[in-house]
């Protein structure tokens, strides 16, 4: 009962399409009441009666179909529980709707890839949807173990388990968990998360249900498979004809050979994919490859037997996140149309329909740190990608954490979100709830956009006032000569330039220190 009496709740905005009702029901019988209490009507006592009528049925209809609307949006909300606004509505609805069954029928999504950037698109995902499927690389063959792993016969699961921490709920918890190092000298530099997949991939038939039962049992929603079950080594060989059979070697040889990679390839080539892989790739209404490591953690996904075969062939959006600054020995002074055309001469064009790239509105002193490493910003050559036939979608994807520029979560996800609606919209499915589910959280996820945007302004004119308070209190009473006053900002910038200088030439220094510690 107290169900029913929450729908009238003032922030459930459903009285008001009430009372439109209620007005055209009060239409139609005063109109009702005017016929049997008049007894001869004129031309104009109709036209009276039939404009009450028209008016009261359109009062109704338009009162319903705004309260079917309102309250499909209600439920919207209440499963939005990732939002401060779906919390709210969730008090409200509790004992009208079942939380999260949104989620559940939300937009199939594979992402593709490995590292960090394969774990940032799906950390923003999981706002919109349970349906995402991680697809990642596992290769370790040819790596030099520890005595404890080789006892163990054990890989290091690394994109799995940080995959699996991303698509948890409670990341913090679960980061601990499944990378805790044991202290036990017999099972020293294992971690939790490799000994607790060996075991389910030995109690189950393979490695791939495995995983998928650990999900089931940690409660994680969506789905991380590898690749290939097959044993395989990633390999690359370098313009002068070196060849590097180990992952992990392959960007520090070729940096140090001051050689490009001429082509990547995985050993054995005839390997398959690992089951379910192919299924997901069908069934997705998107598809995200990168960011990441182009030559060790996209292309060799791609190489797997019928993968970018089936990618081609899916129905799916298909979009290509480029990274945001380059590799060393990897990438150096590559472009965007670079990256894709070294996608392509692996394995072929038409894998991609649209390409989301970074605005590049980066603050320059970050960027130097990453010269002094050996990296710079991908080149946005955008004329070259859009002759390729791929729809480049440039928006600000990038944020500062810590002294690391890393990729928005929030912003590729919300706009493979919006591709996706555009595509629901296309079809006229606008009234499906997949679609008003999707726009629902756009919406809350915008205004959170707007209020830190604002609040981020609100917080840099403060400290500037901050600042002219200072200067005005060591100023006194005196005024500021004509010289302070028309050239302060030039002194400022100029104060800041230097401060920057001697950050930066400590960093060269730690740079050149570490570099002949190497040696």
């Amino acid at each position: 009962m107290l169900g029913f009496f929450s729908w009238f709740n003032g922030k459930t905005k459903i009285k008001r399409f009430m009372f439109i009702i209620l007005l055209g029901m009060v239409c139609t019988c005063f109109a009702f009441t005017y016929i049997l209490q008049t007894d001869i009507l004129t031309p104009i006592d109709i036209l009276k009666v039939v404009g009450l009528f028209a008016l009261g049925f359109l009062l109704i209809i338009v009162g319903i179909i705004f309260i079917q609307r309102r309250t499909m949006e209600i439920v919207v909300e209440a499963n939005n529980v990732n939002s401060g606004k779906g919390h709210i509505a969730n008090l409200n609805m509790k004992s009208l709707i079942f939380n999260r069954t949104m989620y559940n029928e939300g937009p199939k999504v594979v992402v593709i890839g490995g590292g960090n950037g394969l774990n940032t698109v799906i950390k923003g995902l999981k706002k919109y949807t349970n349906n995402i499927t991680a697809i990642v690389t596992i290769s370790d063959y040819g790596r030099v173990n520890t005595e404890s792993k080789k006892q163990l016969e054990t890989l290091s699961f690394d994109d799995i388990i940080e995959s699996i921490v991303s698509l948890s709920d409670k990341e913090e918890l679960m980061d601990k968990l499944m990378n805790w190092k044991f202290k036990n000298n017999k099972l020293q530099d294992i971690k939790f998360g490799d000994i607790f997949l060996v075991a389910l991939s030995e109690i189950y038939d393979n490695l791939s249900e495995g995983i998928q039962k650990s999900i089931n049992a940690l409660n994680i929603t969506g789905k991380v498979l590898p690749s290939t079950l097959d044993e395989i080594t990633i390999c690359a060989e370098l313009e002068d004809g070196t060849t590097i059979k180990n992952k992990d070697e392959i960007p520090q040889v070729a940096y140090e050979k001051i050689e490009k990679i001429d082509r990547i390839y995985i050993s054995p080539s005839n390997c398959k994919a690992a089951p379910g892989v192919l299924e997901a790739i069908q069934e997705a209404d998107a598809i995200i490859i990168g960011p990441g490591s182009l030559y060790t953690n996209v292309i060799p996904n791609l190489l797997v037997k019928n993968v970018s075969k089936t990618i081609k062939e899916s129905k799916a959006l298909k979009v290509y996140v480029t990274n945001i600054m380059t590799e060393p020995g990897q990438t150096d002074n590559y472009s965007i149309s670079d990256h894709l055309d070294a996608i392509f001469e692996h394995v072929g064009r038409d894998i991609f329909d649209y390409c989301l790239a970074d605005t590049g509105e980066i603050v320059p002193e970050y960027i130097r740190k990453y010269n002094l490493e050996g990296s710079d910003v991908v080149d946005q050559d955008i004329d070259k990608v859009t002759k390729k036939g791929i729809k480049i979608i440039q928006k600000p994807l990038s944020k500062i954490e810590g002294n690391y520029i890393r990729h928005d979560p929030d912003s590729i996800a919300a706009t493979v979100m919006e591709l996706i609606c555009n595509d629901l919209k296309f079809r006229d499915k606008q009234a499906t709830p997949q679609y008003m589910f999707l726009n629902s959280v756009l919406g809350d996820e915008k205004k959170i956009e707007k209020k830190r945007i604002r609040s981020i302004n609100n917080n840099k004119k403060k400290k500037q006032r901050e600042l002219d308070e200072i200067r005005r209190r060591r100023m006194g009473n005196r005024k500021p000569s004509k010289f302070n006053t028309k050239y302060r900002e030039r002194i400022e910038s100029i104060q800041t330039t230097e401060m920057k200088k001697g950050e930066n030439m400590k960093l060269y220094s730690e740079m050149e220190k570490r570099q002949e510690d190497n040696k």
